[in-house]
């Protein structure tokens, strides 16, 4: 079997496999066989096509899809149309290219992507599912922003979820900061992550109170990995941007209540570490923090006889050891799957900070480190903030 890499080839480059030539069989002036790609079946079965005649093995990469694992096998058609399906899979959205010959290639017949950091996946969406469906109801807005950071430099790029009716009025909102995974951007709460038909639909049912949700950028590079602990001896730009940079913008541009009980921060994966190193570094600043699939890395040793990392809690024994920062806290939550990679550091992250004497509320799952949690957690997690006293 041809060995799978995964490297990245732009749009058009995909396009032009399916404008590739007809194969032999078809007759000079003879249309290739339309294809239709993805088709998502009444019983939630998805099926995957893709047009490339000339090649010689082809798979399916999916990145929560049940049942896609490593990858799938496609099989080749009449008019070199390979065809694979997988599923039924649960209601939600959900990210996927083609390997075509250790080439990974957007799908060419689906419009829908997902930014990543370094990368562009195909998305397809399984409808059914209370929490993320798009419904009729009223609907916010999700914009591209893009700001100057002075901190780093450059330019930088967030997307902020305004609510129904912001355009329209002058009242002012409590806000989110919404952070983003490991090789994510901040694009992907708003595609694959549907963070913003999730409030719509809390929204309009009364279970959530209007917000902004600032959805930051979380890398700084190609691949810079930030959060990790350690941080207060060495430069930590995505903490200097969004302290600096990022969060004093939607202060100024945006209608917020910029106040401690009116301001929350949350993250999954890298996004719940830097979530944590931002609010224990200015714990004064936010009432509500969210950590999704994540905790302290480090915190639970290792592989082998690795100790426990005890350097982040030292590094912010002020702040976890601060009756007044704690008073002030009005919501510490934490959800992680019992089938996730991170459910030891989620747990132990847990049983730091209650012993330090913080009300974590604690949320364990079914499932692992997908979407399909991640979602659900900020569904749960929206309709605790902002409460009133």
């Amino acid at each position: 079997m041809r060995k799978v890499t995964r490297c990245v080839v732009l749009a058009g480059a995909a396009l032009m496999i399916a404008a590739a030539p007809a194969p032999a069989q078809n007759r000079p002036g003879q249309r290739p066989p339309a294809v239709i790609s993805p088709v998502v079946s009444a019983e939630k079965k998805i099926t995957f096509r893709v047009q490339a005649p000339k090649a010689e093995e082809v798979r399916l990469v999916g990145s929560d899809i049940p049942g896609t694992g490593r990858g799938v096998d496609m099989k080749k058609g009449d008019g070199g149309v390979w065809e694979a399906s997988v599923g039924p899979a649960p209601p939600g959205s959900y990210r996927y290219h083609f390997n075509i010959d250790g080439v990974a290639v957007i799908d060419p017949r689906n419009p829908s992507t997902s930014e990543s950091n370094n990368n562009t996946w195909s998305l397809v969406h399984v409808p059914g599912s209370d929490v993320s469906d798009t419904k009729d109801v009223p609907h916010g807005a999700v914009a591209a922003v893009t700001y100057s950071s002075r901190s780093l430099k450059r330019f930088r790029r967030m997307h902020v979820y305004t609510p129904p009716g912001y355009e329209k009025g002058g009242r002012k909102y409590p806000v989110l900061y919404l952070l983003h995974g490991a090789g994510d951007s901040d694009a992907s709460w708003g595609t694959v992550g549907r963070a913003g038909f999730i409030l719509d639909n809390l929204i309009a049912q009364g279970k959530a109170r209007p917000m902004i949700v600032a959805m930051p950028a979380g890398h700084t590079g190609p691949f810079r990995f930030g959060g990790a602990p350690g941080a207060a001896t060495r430069r930590d730009e995505f903490a200097e941007d969004f302290v600096n940079d990022l969060r004093p913008y939607v202060e100024k541009n945006y209608r917020v209540l910029a106040d401690r009980d009116h301001r929350a921060i949350a993250g999954l994966s890298m996004g719940g570490m830097q979530t944590l190193n931002i609010a224990f570094g200015h714990l004064g600043d936010y009432g509500y923090l969210g950590v999704f699939s994540s905790g302290v890395f480090g915190i639970a040793g290792g592989r082998g006889n690795a100790p426990t990392n005890r350097q982040w809690e030292e590094q912010h024994k002020g702040a976890l050891d601060d009756p007044g920062l704690k008073k002030g806290l009005r919501l510490l939550w934490v959800g992680c799957g019992k089938e996730d990679f991170l459910v030891q550091t989620s747990d132990a992250t847990v049983a730091m900070l209650k012993r330090h004497q913080f009300g974590v509320v604690s949320r364990e799952s079914a499932g692992g480190h997908t979407w399909i949690n991640w979602r659900n957690y900020l569904h749960e997690f929206a309709p605790l903030l902002f409460v009133e006293k």
